[in-house]
């Protein structure tokens, strides 16, 4: 189940330190010029043997977390290359949130920017958390984003969020959205600088209107 406050479904665990986005996303999936068709190369080299057959084994193969949407992963998810198509492959796939002990900058901010929840927890906590998704009886995670929680059978631990970030999940808002909430502000401020500084005011225009005639 999945809205603008709770993420909570099944789980997959991929416990892979330094999984960096040319693993997450190869670049032979790289070409489109938009989000489109990254589904199939999500973990492509992973997923998938070098006939393009299915690696039994990996865990997103399995039937037993067909649907996940939370994915608990190692230290330093996401690093290497800045490529955002990591993320957008990761929510095309339908995973919402990635639970790690921590999380390469460029990758965090590409993720929570495009509303791919990342929490980051202890190691300890993060070791519970596979192996109740390795279990299937207890394989369930809920996420609240507003209580800033996480639980799953063995785990009930609380997370940190930078407010702006938190703002955006809780209202359904991306980085434009966010922009666009502070149109009153932005109208208001620009209307103190040009009655300030009325000289500044389109003159870009009036210069290529006084030079046309």
């Amino acid at each position: 189940m999945v809205d603008a406050k709770i993420i909570q479904g099944r789980a997959a665990p991929l416990p892979i330190e330094n999984l960096d986005t040319d693993q997450i996303m190869p670049k032979q999936f790289l070409r489109g010029i938009d989000k489109s068709g990254l589904t199939q190369g999500l973990l492509y080299d992973l997923r998938f043997d070098t006939k393009g057959k299915p690696e039994p084994d990996f865990v997103l193969n399995q039937p037993g977390y067909a649907g996940a949407s939370i994915l608990i992963g190692g230290s330093n998810f996401g690093c290497g290359s800045s490529r955002e198509h990591a993320v957008w492959g990761l929510l095309q796939y339908g995973f919402q949130a990635v639970v790690a002990p921590s999380f390469a900058e460029i990758f965090f901010s590409n993720a929570m920017n495009n509303r791919l929840l990342l929490v980051t927890l202890p190691a300890a906590q993060i070791a519970q958390l596979m192996a109740d998704a390795s279990d299937p009886e207890a394989n369930g995670v809920t996420i609240d984003v507003s209580a800033q929680t996480v639980q799953s059978r063995g785990v009930r631990a609380n997370f940190d969020m930078v407010p702006r970030h938190r703002r955006m999940f809780l209202e359904g808002l991306d980085n434009i959205g966010l922009s666009l909430t502070y149109q009153d502000q932005v109208r208001g401020f620009a209307a103190r600088h040009w009655q300030r500084q009325p000289w500044l005011k389109d003159v870009a225009a009036l210069t290529r209107t006084r030079l046309s005639t």
